[in-house]
């Protein structure tokens, strides 16, 4: 079940920022009284009344051709058309503009539901020149304000009611979901054309969970799988092939209802800062990955080139340490036969469990061969292990004080669990917890 999402939207300078900063609960947004600051937009989780939301922080909306402007306005036209509900942001000081009617005409065409936010009413006596914004055809204005954080309450009220009702998505277990993320021009899209075009058993394309997204069913080998659409893989324009965090937005959509992540990695240009972040979110979902080196056709390559390659995929991401590497090319499909037995396996040991007895002779083997540390003169105990669930397998430690398990020693557990049962491809979580 995906979240909903809600874009704050207005003119520059209204306090866009400053509010989303307050929502989302720390300073993300770079906040500055100047225009034109926050030039992409900016995304968090939110949560209200139980409700978790992703909220997009966008550039303030000039008409102009300049171009910044430009490109501002069309991060914010992306922004409205990923959004669920639409947070308009006007300044309760200036009163009505002509930008103001500007950006309401555009979100007249939207035909998403509009709460408008009538920002700086840190007066009171303020409060009575909010009636003028009924104007703006958007209904009842909600007066806030960003600096002292007030109004906020009834805003995110009014915000919630207008999500959409979400179904549970049935989810056939015989049947692996997978997406692909990186950064764009990773060769995502060509990917996905290569495997299709190679197997040419597309089952069907139906509208996904994730609105305007395509889940694309195949069959390789008798195994059923769904390719999950992201960063907008087929959407057309400069627009969505040039807007990173967007990318970055469908991506986390697309990870929530995955089995298995691949992480597309670009050979030619190599690894940077924006890969790590992009397969972070991914672990940290607790998915299953698998790391795809493409383009591996435009590298000049010797005998150890591959290996060489992959010590430094495993430097950069030592946190993925249990996730296999597959090298390809997705333009001349050399080596394209090793990505699907390596999805397999991924989504096998993602659900994969052990019995409790077996897995309890192997920790008793591990703590003989490496005995429990103590702590100012206190011996950690480790009574039991049992595994407790799976998507990503997770294990209860039972110990006598839960502050004596040193993160090392967790890490020395995993590890002999790993080398025991396998897991590759699939991040294991591993809690301390009291017995009673």
């Amino acid at each position: 079940m995906r979240k909903s999402t809600v874009a704050i939207v207005g003119k520059p300078n209204v306090g866009k920022s400053t509010i989303f900063n307050r929502l989302v609960g720390e300073r993300i947004s770079i906040v500055e009284d100047v225009p034109g600051v926050t030039r992409d937009r900016i995304y968090s989780e939110v949560e209200w009344l139980n409700n978790k939301f992703n909220l997009i922080d966008t550039g303030g909306i000039e008409i102009g051709d300049e171009p910044l402007l430009v490109q501002m306005r069309q991060q914010a036209e992306v922004a409205i058309d990923e959004a669920d509900v639409i947070i308009y942001m006007v300044d309760g000081r200036q009163g009505i503009t002509a930008a103001d009617e500007e950006v309401a005409k555009m979100l007249y065409k939207s035909n998403k539901p509009i709460v408008l936010a009538v920002n700086k009413m840190d007066n009171p006596q303020m409060r009575e020149t909010v009636y003028e914004f009924y104007s703006l055809g958007f209904g009842e204005p909600f007066p806030i304000s960003g600096t002292h954080g007030l109004g906020l309450g009834d805003l995110l009220d009014e915000v919630v009611k207008h999500f959409p009702e979400r179904e549970e998505e049935e989810i056939d277990d015989e049947i692996i979901r997978f997406s692909l993320i990186g950064r764009p021009n990773v060769g995502k899209s060509s990917l996905v054309n290569a495997l299709l075009g190679e197997e040419r058993v597309i089952v069907s394309d139906i509208a996904g969970t994730t609105r305007d997204a395509i889940d694309t069913h195949y069959e390789k080998d008798g195994q059923e799988f769904v390719i999950i659409d992201t960063a907008g893989m087929r959407k057309k324009g400069k627009v969505y092939e040039t807007t990173e965090k967007y990318s970055v937005l469908r991506a986390l959509k697309a990870i929530e209802r995955s089995d298995v992540v691949l992480v597309t990695l670009d050979a030619d240009t190599g690894i940077i800062e924006q890969d790590k972040h992009i397969a972070g979110y991914a672990h940290d979902a607790g998915k299953a990955i698998v790391i795809v080196v493409n383009k591996w056709d435009a590298i000049e390559r010797g005998e150890k080139t591959m290996k060489e390659f992959e010590d430094k995929v495993r430097q950069q991401f030592q946190f993925l340490d249990y996730a296999p590497i597959v090298f390809l090319s997705a333009k001349t499909k050399k080596r394209l036969h090793t990505l699907v037995p390596k999805i397999i396996i991924a989504s096998e040991n993602h659900t994969k469990r052990v019995q409790t007895n077996i897995l309890n002779e192997v920790i008793v083997d591990a703590l003989a061969m490496n005995p429990t540390p103590s702590i100012k003169g206190r011996k950690l105990k480790i009574l039991y292990v049992t595994q407790v669930a799976v998507k990503p397998p997770t294990f209860v430690v039972f110990v006598n004080d839960p502050e004596l398990m040193h993160f090392s020693y967790k890490r020395f557990l995993e590890n002999r669990i790993r080398e025991a049962f396998g897991f590759e491809g699939t991040p294991i979580k591993i809690y301390a917890r009291q017995r009673k």
